[in-house]
């Protein structure tokens, strides 16, 4: 029989609407509704590449303009409905998902201390009863707190110091919970002090249960996926425990394969629940207006993925030195409806009070017109006052 399928246009659709990018940007976004934002999207990746903005402010303002970074600290820090761990890297995720991170919290047990005895500097493990006693009799410390007669070897940014390892060990393992930051600095307290009893590690992990969640909630944000791109999504569950779930789930009948076109009119097989197809037709296009992401936007998270639907080749850009000679170091995604039609780079020069755009480089296939110009005009007046500065200032030369 053949499979059904999903041409390029109603795959950009559906796979935006997933990343709540199909509709247009508004709406609340404090409280329950950015809570609600962020239970849709996942996990809200964290980075302290401040060009603009924070990524992580980014990545909900791009959906939300009424957002400010404000918000996701109260939710965080105050309110409590996020914690912060790790996924493919740092980022806040809800509160209600927590109890799926034990079995993550068993791995990376395991996992780290092997590496870490290798990459990081030796005595971190002799260290551990001494942090968690710190913190027992002292309260929420950051890494600044910690080992301060301690020497930090010359290895650069990831030469941590014997205590700052033992902390990010034992956050990781979750005997230590994050519960804030200071500008960017992690504040670890004991995790029996701030995860409610009936949550904490240690409690019955039930690692079917946890597989089928992570797997579940994996193809629920994508769309439709291979078992691949649903094991990455949370980068907890193996590749093979995804392709385990994936089998058992198209035996019963609670998944179907379906072919999805890609930009170039290849088919690549993938995974979706049944009336996937059906659906994706029903949503309709995308908003026309332009908007700026993040480079670390859920949506182009997995960089050969972005490439294959769209035709956005950014796999290497903040990387490598070729693209860094072409782009610059840190450059944004343009965004207008369904496509991505190029990329900009910018800054927010808060002692100018400005917002200066060195570069905008459109798409091989985007004729960049006037009224193109005029949207990006508008989108960056709003990220601007996002950005804190009052003015957008073009540099010459800007359209490449």
């Amino acid at each position: 029989m053949a499979l059904q399928r999903l041409g390029n246009r109603e795959a950009r659709w559906l796979f935006l609407d997933r990343h709540a990018l199909l509709e247009q940007p508004a709406g609340p976004a404090k409280g329950a509704d950015l809570l609600a934002l962020i239970h849709r999207l996942g996990f809200v990746q964290l980075d302290s590449i401040n060009t603009v903005a924070r990524a992580h402010d980014m990545i909900l303002y791009s959906r939300r303009p009424g957002y400010r970074a404000k918000n996701l600290k109260r939710l965080y820090e105050r309110d409590r409905e996020l914690f912060e761990h790790w996924t493919h890297d740092a980022a806040v995720i809800p509160m209600a998902f927590y109890n799926h991170w034990h079995l993550r919290f068993q791995r990376d047990t395991e996992l780290l201390r092997k590496r870490w005895r290798n990459w990081r500097r030796d005595g971190f493990e002799a260290r551990f009863e001494t942090v968690l006693n710190h913190v027992r009799d002292h309260g929420p410390v950051s890494s600044s707190d910690v080992g301060k007669d301690e020497k930090k070897g010359s290895g650069g940014w990831w030469d941590w110091h014997p205590s700052k390892t033992a902390l990010e060990y034992l956050w990781r393992s979750g005997a230590l919970t994050v519960v804030g930051r200071d500008g960017f600095q992690k504040r670890y307290d004991l995790t029996e002090r701030v995860i409610e009893e009936h949550l904490r590690p240690g409690t019955f992990c039930d690692k079917a249960a946890t597989i089928g969640w992570l797997c579940s909630a994996a193809l629920e944000r994508l769309g439709f996926a291979t078992s691949g791109e649903l094991a990455a999504f949370w980068d907890t569950a193996s590749p093979a425990e995804a392709k385990a779930w994936c089998a058992k789930q198209l035996r019963r009948g609670e998944l179907e394969e379906i072919e999805v076109e890609q930009t170039d009119g290849q088919l690549r097989k993938v995974f979706a629940r049944p009336g996937t197809v059906e659906a994706a037709t029903e949503l309709g296009p995308a908003p026309g207006r332009m908007r700026v992401l993040s480079p670390f936007d859920p949506a182009l998270r997995d960089r050969k993925r972005a490439e294959r639907l769209f035709g956005f080749h950014y796999r290497i850009e903040v990387f490598t030195p070729a693209a860094k000679r072409r782009y610059g170091y840190y450059v944004f995604p343009l965004m207008e409806g369904a496509r991505l039609v190029g990329r900009i780079d910018m800054k927010a020069d808060r002692d100018a009070d400005l917002l200066r755009v060195t570069a905008v480089w459109p798409e091989q296939d985007i004729k960049w017109s006037a009224a193109r110009t005029k949207r990006l005009e508008a989108e960056l007046d709003r990220v601007a006052r996002f950005a804190g500065v009052g003015r957008v200032r073009f540099a010459d030369g800007w359209l490449r």
